[in-house]
């Protein structure tokens, strides 16, 4: 099945008590795109500018991940500067450049408009929609968000929502957009919306799947360290499609099996910085975590 995901690419440094990188391999169009090129082949849609290393580019394409729709701009690469202390439960943002994402109008190429699968990540509502207006035909559409857009363009975010398959959203914008702590609560006025189901990711606690028949939960796969957090959550998203794409199915069993399969791959991503640890694994190496992770939970 084919897989496209909209999103940013970008050039990032990052701090935590494990290190320090600078300006390595980000963006969430990359993590996703990596993590779900272990089950499908990835269209990916997104824009880099001419200072963006050609090594990332062989990189994603070593991936069996489609370039087609990268558009080079003139001018610099996004650029984002965090740093985690303590749990490292949240980033600290030190420093964000736009650069040539402050402009990004996504292009989807004609090849791509017949994706099967969507996955819109984190960008503006109206862009994210602007994409779905150039799909034909998908069967399933996914999409995620973040507190700046909540802020910023909470109408067109609802809009949206009326319009995709799937929302996954952490803990704390879930209470941000519905204005309701109880999670089962802020999922139930999600669902509200317009989406066939939602994911509420809960970091380290794992995630929730909400359809308007049934609750499942599954915790997070516990580790004892933790290198870098950052693209957890698209990471979470891409082993999550990459999966459902993969396998062709869309019910709710193969939807709780995806989730299981996109915490076990983000379970990999935090363990190195940018795709570090990634770039060590093999298809292999997740099965065999996956069946570790089904064998905690048996009772």
């Amino acid at each position: 099945m084919s897989l496209l995901v909209v999103g940013s690419i970008a050039l990032d440094s990052v701090e935590t008590p494990s290190g320090k990188v600078e300006e390595v391999l980000g963006g969430s169009a990359t993590y996703f795109s990596y993590a779900a090129s272990f089950y499908t082949k990835v269209r990916l849609v997104g824009v880099v500018g001419d200072d963006f290393p050609p090594e990332h580019r062989e990189l994603l394409k070593s991936r069996n991940v489609d370039i087609a729709g990268l558009e080079v701009s003139r001018g610099k690469t996004f650029r984002w500067r965090g740093s985690y202390e303590g749990a490292m439960n949240a980033a600290t943002t030190l420093d964000v450049q736009l650069n040539c994402f402050g402009e990004f109008e996504p292009k989807i190429p004609e090849a791509f408009r017949d994706s099967e699968y969507v996955f819109l990540a984190n960008c503006s509502p109206r862009l994210q929609k602007s994409v779905l207006s150039h799909v034909k035909s998908p069967k399933l559409v996914m999409c995620d968000t973040m507190n700046f857009y909540i802020d910023t363009e909470r109408k067109e975010l609802i809009d949206l929502l009326g319009r995709v398959d799937g929302f996954i959203i952490n803990d704390a914008e879930a209470a941000q957009l519905t204005g309701k702590h109880n999670l089962v609560s802020a999922g139930r006025t999600i669902l509200g919306y317009g989406p066939r189901f939602v994911v509420i990711k809960k970091g380290e606690h794992g995630a929730m799947l909400m359809d308007n028949q049934s609750i499942f939960c599954i915790p997070a796969f516990p580790l004892e360290e933790v290198v870098d957090p950052t693209g957890a959550g698209d990471s979470f998203a891409g082993g999550m499609m990459g999966h459902l794409s993969g396998s062709g199915k869309r019910d709710i069993a193969a939807l709780k099996r995806a989730l299981a399969f996109g915490t076990v791959i983000a379970s990999f991503n935090v363990q190195g910085f940018s795709l570090s640890k990634f770039r060590s694994i093999d298809t292999s190496d997740i099965e065999k975590r996956f069946s570790d992770f089904a064998e905690m939970m048996r009772f």
